[in-house]
C-alpha cells in the first residue's frame, strides 16, 4: 500500500525560470538511467524476493518507493523551472509575452530550437514534465532488469546507481541557479547511498560469485587473450591473481596460433588453478541444491496469499511483516 505524502522528501527549489535546463533535466525523469527506470527495475525486482529473501524484498521495495519520491522531485523541479511558461504560451493575443519571460529574441529562438528536437516538450506538454527523456524519447519497459536472481539484479542495480550519479554529475554543469544544484547534489548523494546498500546486500549473499549458480569452466575462466594488434598492456586484469577466482592469469599472446593448436579451445588443458572439472560438477550440484531447497522452503504452494493483516490499535486492519509474524509466534510460546 502506499501512502503520498504531499511535502518532498527534499525541499526542492529554483531562482527562475529555465526551459533549457528543465528540458535537460528531462533525462532523469524519462530517461533510461532516470528515477522512474530506477523505481520500476527495484519494484519489479522485489517480487521474485518475496518469499525466498523478504529481507531483500523489504531492502527493494524502501528504496523503490524512495526512487518515486525522487521522481516527485525532478518533475517538480522541472515544473518550477518552466514556472509562467503555461500561462504564456496560452497568452495566444500576445507573443511577446514568451519572449519576456525567456529574456531576450536569442533565448525564444533557443528555446525553439530545443523544441523542434523534442517536439513533445512545450510544444504538446506546454510546461510540465513528460514520460521522455531530454530528445523526446518515451520512457520505454526495456530499461528495466530484473533476471530473477538476486546476484545479477543487485549487481544490475548497482550499475544502474553508478549510471543515475554521472548523470546528476553532468547535469551540475549545465546550470549556474544555487538552488537547482543542491536539489541534484542529494539526488546524486541518494546514488551513492543506494550504491551502497546493494552492496551490502550482495556480500549477505554468499557464495555470489559467479553471478548465478553454475560455475566458470577452469579452463577458460583465467584465459586473457590478446585481440589486438599494437602497444599492448599489461595489468591486474591479465597478469598475477585473478580478483575473484584467484586463478593465476593466462596470456595468450598469439590467439590464432592458440585457437588453431588447442582445436578451437575444445582440447585446452586446464593451467594455473587448482579448480578441477570434479570439483566444479560437485559446487554446481551442492549450490543448485542448496538455492533450490532455500526458495522451495520459503514458497507457499496452493492458497497462498500475499499479505497477513492483523487488527491495529485504531480498530483499521494492516499488514504484518513476516519478521513481525515470526516474533510474535514465539512470544505466543
Amino acid at each position: 500500500m502506499f501512502y503520498h505524502v504531499k511535502d518532498l522528501q527534499f525541499n526542492a527549489r529554483v531562482s527562475g525560470p529555465d526551459p533549457r535546463f528543465a528540458n535537460l533535466l528531462l533525462q532523469q525523469f524519462g530517461g533510461p538511467n532516470g528515477e522512474l527506470k530506477a523505481a520500476m527495475q527495484y519494484f519489479v525486482q522485489a517480487f521474485s524476493a518475496k518469499e525466498p529473501y523478504p529481507d531483500k524484498y523489504d531492502l527493494l521495495m524502501d528504496i523503490a518507493t524512495e526512487e518515486f519520491s525522487h521522481l516527485e522531485i525532478v518533475g517538480a523541479t522541472i515544473q518550477m523551472l518552466l514556472s509562467g511558461v503555461n500561462g504564456k504560451l496560452k497568452d495566444a493575443a500576445d507573443e511577446a509575452e514568451i519572449m519576456e519571460l525567456l529574456r531576450g529574441k536569442a533565448a525564444k529562438e533557443n528555446v525553439i530550437h530545443e523544441a523542434m528536437v523534442n517536439p513533445h516538450f512545450l510544444v504538446e506538454s506546454a510546461g510540465g514534465p513528460v514520460l521522455t527523456d531530454s530528445h523526446g524519447i518515451p520512457w520505454n519497459g526495456t530499461y528495466v532488469n530484473a533476471n530473477g536472481d538476486l546476484t545479477v539484479d543487485l549487481r544490475s542495480n548497482i550499475a544502474a546507481e553508478s549510471r543515475a550519479k554521472i548523470v546528476y554529475e553532468y547535469l551540475m554543469k549545465f546550470t549556474d541557479d544555487p538552488y537547482v544544484k543542491d536539489t541534484l547534489t542529494f539526488l546524486m548523494t541518494r546514488e551513492v547511498a543506494h550504491f551502497q546498500m546493494f552492496q551490502a546486500a550482495l556480500e549477505t549473499i554468499q557464495p555470489n560469485f559467479p553471478p548465478g549458480i553454475l560455475q566458470a569452466d577452469p579452463r577458460h575462466s583465467n584465459t586473457y587473450f590478446n585481440m589486438s594488434s599494437g602497444q599492448e598492456a599489461r595489468g591486474p586484469w591479465n597478469e598475477g591473481t585473478s580478483p575473484q577466482l584467484g586463478e593465476t592469469w593466462r596470456y595468450i599472446e598469439d590467439p590464432i596460433a592458440h585457437v588453431e593448436s588447442t582445436n578451437g579451445l575444445i582440447d585446452q588443458n586446464i593451467e594455473g588453478t587448482n579448480r578441477t572439472d570434479a570439483l566444479i560438477q560437485k559446487i554446481n550440484k551442492d549450490l543448485s541444491r542448496e538455492r533450490s531447497e532455500e526458495i522451495k522452503a520459503a514458497t507457499t504452494e496452493g492458497e497462498n496469499q500475499w499479505s497477513q493483516y492483523v487488527l491495529s490499535g485504531d480498530g483499521e486492519d494492516e499488514p504484518i511483516s513476516a519478521k513481525t509474524k515470526t516474533s510474535r509466534a514465539k512470544k505466543s510460546k
